[in-house]
């Protein structure tokens, strides 16, 4: 049995954080996925890019409300330097009229959800996973290398990181994914999380939730294995069995 654990060091930090679970399992590889499938999931990724816009009421990136929350947010842990967070880095793309676009099925369904509702959205392959995952502040030195990169990047003292048994499986929050534990077009079990600091924005969290696990279900066949909002009252869940 896996469990996702958000630990006391993350809710001393964020206590009115919300972070929304869906484990899909099951899902169909990339090279199965219909035409229709694939070509709805374009569609909706173009739809969304254009929902972005309503949440840019300014052209500075940081002056608009939903990427400010998380500035602030990055303020209270350690981060390597420039780092921001995952949202901010796909709002700043739509600012500057340069459109995120289609990679694979899975991931096109998590920047969908993250660009219409302007919130983090991440997802990890749980089989690649080495025993439960914690949310934490880390004494660093962690194992990591990011998707792309040819080196080691271990994490800093008094990171904010998603971690395994085995290390780092992202950093600084929601900024960058590793490599070891990345999802591809052959993943069978997804991690998936959607994060939210502003209380203000609870039912928009739960709505991009249930979008999430509907589209994972419907356009990759996947059979949801738990879906939840994990809070300080309730800071964790079983994701594997």
């Amino acid at each position: 049995m896996k469990r996702f654990v958000a630990e006391d060091s993350f809710w001393e930090l964020f206590p009115e954080a919300e972070i929304g679970v869906v484990v899909a399992q099951g899902m169909k590889p990339a090279s199965q996925v219909s035409e229709a499938s694939a070509k709805e999931l374009r569609r909706r990724l173009i739809q969304a890019n254009e929902a972005a816009d309503q949440h840019l009421t300014s052209n500075t990136i940081s002056e608009n409300e939903v990427v400010a929350v998380w500035r602030e947010a990055y303020k209270a842990f350690k981060t390597k330097k420039g780092a921001r967070s995952s949202v901010e880095n796909l709002l700043k793309r739509v600012l500057k009229g340069n459109p995120v676009g289609s990679i694979t099925p899975l991931v096109d369904m998590y920047n969908i959800i993250s660009l219409k509702h302007a919130l983090p959205v991440g997802g990890e392959d749980i089989d690649a996973m080495e025993g439960d995952i914690h949310l934490r502040i880390t004494e660093g030195g962690d194992a990591f290398r990011a998707l792309g990169d040819e080196e080691d990047s271990p994490t800093l003292e008094g990171e904010l990181c998603y971690l395994d048994d085995a290390g780092a499986i992202c950093r600084c929050w929601n900024w960058r994914d590793g490599q070891r534990t990345a999802l591809t077009d052959d993943s069978e079990k997804a991690f998936l999380i959607i994060e939210s600091v502003d209380p203000k924005r609870s039912c928009d969290l739960r709505t991009a939730l249930d979008e999430m696990a509907e589209m994972v279900s419907e356009e990759l066949g996947a059979q949801i294995f738990a879906k939840g909002i994990i809070t300080r009252d309730d800071p964790e869940m079983v994701i594997d069995a």
